[in-house]
């Protein structure tokens, strides 16, 4: 695995001004991603983790201190240059998934490069290449009413991965599954990481879903509670430690859950 800095987070903090009140989502948070990586980002309701995938996205903008992606400072980035800044670098799976209805599952997948207007004879290989890696090959003509969540999901996974982005942010991305829609995602999400080499930033309140991450950061009020490697651990006891956190982190692992 590659050791190259791909994302840094340099005392990130953001407020929000309600009538002169002001609320800190983030107060200063500082961490770096290495390429290749997949780290999942955890915490209670209210401690920020959206909030820090959003700024790192230009979805929102930090308050203070600085986002690197590659090298780039994305907290400097003009208005004008955001959507062309995310289609060359940042890949998106969403909790409900954000399919087009009115286009089939190919092109779904093929709009990052359509729009970036890659050539239709590249686009075909491209889109029949990671739908045959993402096990969904057969269901390309179809339109997103005509299958299931757990397909919808790998579609939304295929479309992140299309434009080869820097950085996968996958955002509670098996909120909307069942279980085993929820397991067959997660294996997809690890061999994308373990066998594309991509790297991944996932907001998730489940231990379950963390525990297929490398390293997980907790976040509590705004700040870095603390984080924890996978290594040479199995994924059941990663799963235990992370367990062990959320209950250090307050309130119990009920407050996360």
């Amino acid at each position: 695995m590659s050791m190259r800095e791909i994302l840094r987070i340099d005392h990130i903090q953001k407020y929000y001004d309600n009538s002169g009140n002001i609320t800190k989502a983030i107060k200063d948070i500082s961490f770096s991603v290495q390429e290749g990586e997949f780290v999942g980002i955890m915490g209670a309701s209210g401690s920020g983790k959206t909030t820090l995938l959003n700024c790192i996205s230009t979805i929102d903008r930090a308050s203070a201190g600085h986002i690197y992606l590659a090298g780039t400072d994305v907290t400097e980035i003009k208005e004008k240059e955001i959507a062309r800044f995310r289609r060359e670098n940042l890949g998106f799976v969403f909790q409900d998934f954000n399919l087009l209805d009115t286009l089939t599952v190919s092109e779904n997948i093929a709009l990052t490069l359509t729009i970036n207007h890659v050539s239709p004879e590249q686009v075909s290989g491209l889109v029949h290449k990671i739908a045959v890696t993402l096990d969904i090959a057969d269901i390309l003509e179809k339109y997103p009413y005509q299958i299931s969540g757990g397909q919808k999901q790998r579609c939304a996974c295929a479309r992140a991965l299309i434009n080869k982005p820097k950085l996968i942010l996958a955002d509670e991305p098996t909120g909307a599954l069942d279980s085993h829609s929820s397991q067959v995602l997660l294996s997809t999400i690890q061999s994308i990481n373990t066998e594309l080499g991509a790297t991944i930033l996932m907001v998730t309140h489940d231990a379950f879903s963390a525990s297929h991450a490398s390293r997980i950061l907790f976040l509590r009020d705004g700040e870095i509670f603390g984080e924890i490697l996978k290594e040479h651990d199995t994924r059941r006891v990663f799963f235990e430690k992370t367990l062990d956190v959320l209950t250090k982190i307050g309130g119990g692992v009920g407050d996360v859950f």
